[in-house]
């Protein structure tokens, strides 16, 4: 499963030649070359879904035709003249703008049912409100186009609630991202390139699509840990591992460097590069709280002194498969963790906020003296083998030997079963991974894209502050009046149009991405969020109507328990007053 991004002009101008082609994670070459190519069928699809003509209504600012071929061609009709524009550009926020074209366009017969304000009168206005220096209203119609989302026309209602305002396009990216740059507003244009890496998302979102996490030992992506998420159980197609994801806020932190003292021969393996272990320079003990309020401690080792992560930030911890996941077959049980590893081991910290990725090592013990190589330890253990051999000897001369061998033998087969048979049995089975290969190419693809934006929007962020220089340059020229900077004024000009030709590009490259990557969040939801919403309502049903039935009968059975208590007590009532009239 590949994407191919650079297929157009306008991704290519500042795509490297490394990126032509997204690199595949697959498991096996076979299934990945049988598989057909998932993104370039959503490309097809979207681009079909496009052509699907909504219900007819009453005219409105912007309309279809078809054409001779069948392909439907958007054909915008401006609602704004020279007039209307300009005091549309005075106003103080797209809802007085949106009041303004509603009434004057109720005051025509053609508009008085509503419409949508094209992208074109769009920007239009956005322009001439940064000509007059009014950033508010261009920022206010901004937000109000990307919120949005419902360009259906309402009869009921007032007449100002049947207008809406079309969804922004790459074009009002770039106007207003140049515009806020030339007017100095630099805080604001940033905030935009913000906003256009996150396409299709309205400004008061909290539900993200979530964190990518990696394998810690493949290195790709291996699942995402969404907000609500705390601890989830994922598998690796290609090493057939599972790990466990723990994610939550760090509570405390206690870390304490460590000074280990390496031995000659040890430092010289190192150097020599034939001792791959890492030697920890820092001990960190984090609790992690879930936003299910489960507290987890977790203890680690890193190779530098520099925390992973501080008190406050949320973190995804990967962690080895836990004790109570394991894989039956027949009447034994493997579980699939990585091999050297304890049961629930950190290996590898992710950080949400800056998204740091850490490996963790396995943290010394705390009391570093006790050791086979302690003379303690070392003394008795050779006594008890030099007594052991001298006996064997007296029994039988042969014996020592054969015991040796049997040792040596021993320490054979057991190295063999953990490094080799036991780590293979590990294993999760093929098939049982095929569909989360599939996820995790797509998320590997996504992982890739969200670098590249991260690396455009920096990009962008430093020609939007080059540009803003240039404006206070000219500014400050222009302040002056010297005919002598004639010169220097005519090269600013051509390094700001070459700034923003530059900027127009990023931002281009930056859109297209984002929808790319809006695609394959879609695509990873449906697979997964969707199909557990289904699951859930339909437990929920059913887990409803037995809690329902069980509280009918529990009140049913109570109602009778009282009835029958009333009786009772009627019945003794009535017989002890017979008594008491006769007395």
């Amino acid at each position: 499963m590949t994407l191919n991004i650079a297929s157009s002009s306008s991704l290519s101008r500042f795509s490297p030649p490394i990126f032509t082609k997204l690199p595949e994670h697959s498991p096996n070459n076979s299934s990945s070359n049988s598989n057909v190519t998932l993104l370039s069928l959503l490309l097809r699809t979207n681009s079909l879904s496009s052509l699907k003509t909504n219900k007819p209504f009453k005219p409105r600012a912007s309309f279809k035709n078809t054409q001779s071929n069948g392909v439907l061609e958007e054909e915008e009709t401006s609602v704004l003249n020279e007039e209307l524009l300009s005091r549309v550009s005075a106003t103080k926020d797209a809802d007085e703008a949106m009041e303004m074209i509603a009434q004057s366009q109720s005051e025509s017969s053609e508009q008085r049912y509503g419409g949508v304000v094209s992208g074109s009168d769009c920007r239009l206005i956005i322009n001439a409100a940064l000509d007059r220096n009014n950033a508010d209203l261009a920022l206010s119609v901004f937000y109000a186009m990307r919120s949005s989302f419902d360009t259906g026309v309402s009869e009921n209602g007032p007449f100002v609630d049947r207008w809406k305002w079309s969804r922004p396009d790459v074009s009002i990216y770039t106007a207003l991202v140049q515009g806020l740059a030339v007017s100095l507003r630099v805080s604001d244009a940033l905030r935009m390139i913000d906003d256009i890496c996150r396409i299709g998302v309205s400004p008061g979102e909290e539900v993200p699509f979530g964190k990518v996490v990696r394998c810690p030992i493949c290195t790709i992506a291996v699942g995402v840990a969404q907000p609500q998420l705390g601890i989830q159980i994922v598998c690796c197609a290609k090493c057939r591992y599972k790990y466990e994801l723990v994610s939550g806020n760090i509570v405390s932190v206690d870390s304490e460097e460590i000074s280990m003292e390496i031995p000659a021969w040890k430092r010289g393996l190192k150097s020599l590069q034939i001792l791959k272990q890492s030697i920890p320079a820092a001990v960190h003990s984090i609790v992690v709280q879930t936003p299910s309020g489960v507290a987890r401690t977790h203890r680690f080792a890193t190779e530098t002194v520099d925390l992973p992560a501080q008190e406050g930030e949320r973190v995804t911890i990967a962690c080895a498969a836990p004790s109570n996941v394991y894989r039956e077959v027949g009447p034994f049980k493997f579980s699939p963790k990585a091999p050297n590893l304890y049961p629930g081991e950190p290996m590898c910290l992710t950080n949400h906020k800056d998204g740091r990725e850490s490996q963790l090592l396995r943290a010394p013990a705390k009391d570093r003296n006790l050791s086979l190589l302690n003379p303690a330890f070392l003394i008795p253990i050779l006594s008890v083998l030099a007594a052991g051999d001298a006996a064997s000897g007296i029994i039988d001369p042969s014996l020592p030997q054969l015991l040796s061998v049997a040792a040596v033998g021993s320490l054979a087969v057991g190295a063999t079963l953990n490094a080799v048979i036991f780590p293979q049995l590990n294993l999760l089975p093929q098939r049982s991974v095929e569909t989360t290969a599939i996820k995790q190419q797509l998320l590997s693809q996504y992982d890739i894209l969200q670098s590249r934006i991260r690396d455009l929007k920096g990009a962008a962020e430093k020609e939007v502050w080059m540009l803003a220089r240039m404006c206070q340059l000219e500014n400050k020229i222009f302040a002056v009046g010297e005919p002598s900077y004639r010169a220097r004024r005519s090269r600013i000009k051509r390094v700001r149009e070459g700034l923003e030709n530059s900027l127009r590009g990023r931002i281009e490259l930056i859109d297209s991405y984002a929808r790319i990557s809006s695609m394959i969040e879609i695509e990873v939801e449906m697979d997964s969020d969707v199909l557990a919403a289904e699951a859930a309502s339909n437990a929920e049903t059913i887990a409803e109507q037995i809690q329902q039935m069980m509280e009918l009968e529990g009140l049913e059975e109570k109602w009778k328990l009282q009835a029958e208590a009333n009786d009772e007590a009627e019945k003794l009532l009535s017989s002890q007053s017979i008594p008491t009239e006769q007395i």
